[in-house]
């Protein structure tokens, strides 16, 4: 579990292609520091698994499901990746509880600057908008952010200094993909509804099945 919290700005070192699949060699000190064969580090928001840590780079291997539903398959040699370590058990929670796993790519629309802030517009994949509300959590590329507001294809947010300099998202232009992941709370949230609602038609279903055959026995009667 994650916090959407960068630690670290990274780069891509390598990218082995491996047909259905491929595997990252990517820098980051800070995250190696204490990571080993097996740890999670969130890449732009996908959990990836360490393969290998050497001298301030890991490896990891990228299926063929992450590849198609994230924005990972975009990235070459050189690129800059944000990169977190999961939360340790009882540390703050600085962001939202992020699981890094990716729901679909969005796509930046627009930017625009403010004083000492810039307004980012993010465009939405079909099925995700029923989960981004005003004042929301939504994760960005692995980055905890709040929607400023939430519009039916599409949604933006408020980008502080600190994010336009210690992330990905400072340089991300209109046409560049990003990955999103919802409230997973929402999720689960929108799951207990519909189970509830299927609950209730599957008694209203029983009841007219048990009453049918009374009702048929009184007829002949």
């Amino acid at each position: 579990m994650f916090t959407g919290i960068v630690e670290e700005l990274g780069e891509v070192v390598a990218v082995e292609n491996r047909g259905d699949s491929s595997r990252f060699r990517l820098r980051g000190p800070l995250v190696t520091a204490d990571a080993r064969h097996g740890d999670s580090i969130a890449v732009n928001g996908v959990c990836l698994t360490v393969v290998a840590v050497d001298d301030g780079e890991f490896t990891a291997d990228v299926m063929a499901e992450t590849l198609h539903r994230s924005a990972l398959g975009a990235l070459r040699t050189g690129s800059r990746v944000n990169l977190e370590r999961p939360m340790a058990l009882g540390g703050r929670l600085g962001g939202h509880l992020v699981q890094g796993h990716v729901d679909g790519t969005g796509t930046v629309t627009e930017r625009t600057p403010g004083d000492h802030w810039e307004l980012v517009r993010i465009a939405l994949p079909d099925g995700l908008a029923r989960y981004v509300v005003e004042k929301g959590s939504i994760t960005v590329d692995g980055v905890s952010l709040t929607v400023v507001e939430a519009g039916e294809d599409s949604f933006t947010v408020s980008l502080i200094p600190t994010t336009l300099e210690l992330t990905t998202l400072g340089v991300k232009q209109p046409g560049d993909p990003v990955n999103l992941e919802v409230d997973v709370l929402a999720k689960y949230v929108e799951r207990l509804l519909g189970a509830g609602r299927d609950a209730r038609t599957e008694g209203v279903l029983d009841a007219r099945t048990e009453t049918a055959p009374d009702a048929r026995t009184e007829a002949l009667r």
